[in-house]
């Protein structure tokens, strides 16, 4: 899970960064809000931390500007000292999935971030098998079966569409797909991830036979998502 942490005080935001890569996440940090914003356009997160008083643009103008100019849906939790009740209210109005006061305790955080987590949905990582629409995945035997039948898939062709589907709805950059489906030390270019992605239309039928259509999205990589 890719955690962003906007937030000027940087030992606040490294402290941050070490209760929650203590349970897995990777985090990103960035000290103003033109630094996310940036950041946004480039690549995906699971999750961003924003604090609310930023030295450029403040935390309620950088959710409104995710909210407004995002063609995905990233979860944001305010991180923040502001605990007035309209200024929360304000907030989760705009756009906010949660709100957590200053000064932070670890475990509230972490619990919140994992119902955050589970009121979104998504796949269950720790199930074996899964059935989404037409398509049951077995993880064990790492094969896809489109209405019962194997879609006679490839090993790096099943990682791949296990990581669509896992994150269905969210634009997932080329960069990102290289580094989680090849690894990070793999010495290959775009094309084959052009040519994987192209050879997944045709066997999982998303070239307009299903509800499902996998996008290209110009300039930043693709997004599965489901038209039903």
């Amino acid at each position: 899970m890719r955690v962003a942490i906007v937030e000027d005080d940087l030992d606040q935001a490294k402290l941050l960064g070490v209760w929650l890569e203590d349970v897995g996440y990777e985090c990103f940090y960035y000290v103003n809000g033109a630094a996310i914003i940036d950041a946004l356009q480039k690549e995906r997160f699971d999750l961003v931390l924003l604090d609310w008083l930023l030295p450029d643009i403040n935390g309620d103008k950088v959710l409104m500007w995710i909210r407004e100019q995002m063609d995905w849906r990233v979860p944001v939790i305010f991180v923040t000292q502001r605990d007035d009740e309209v200024d929360i209210a304000y907030a989760l109005d705009n756009g906010a999935d949660d709100y957590v006061l200053k000064p932070i305790k670890p475990l509230e955080l972490k619990a919140r971030i994992q119902a955050l987590t589970r009121r979104i949905g998504g796949v269950d990582k720790t199930r074996r098998q899964f059935e989404l629409g037409i398509y049951r995945f077995d993880l064990d035997s790492h094969q896809v079966f489109v209405n019962n039948e194997a879609a006679g898939l490839t090993q790096r062709e099943f990682e791949l569409a296990l990581f669509f589907f896992r994150n269905v709805g969210r634009l997932l950059t080329r960069a990102h797909l290289l580094e989680s489906v090849w690894g990070h030390t793999a010495e290959i270019n775009t094309r084959t991830l052009d040519t994987h992605v192209s050879r997944l239309r045709k066997k999982l039928l998303f070239d307009g036979e299903s509800a499902w259509q996998l996008k290209s999205i110009y300039h930043h990589g693709y997004r599965l998502e489901d038209l039903s």
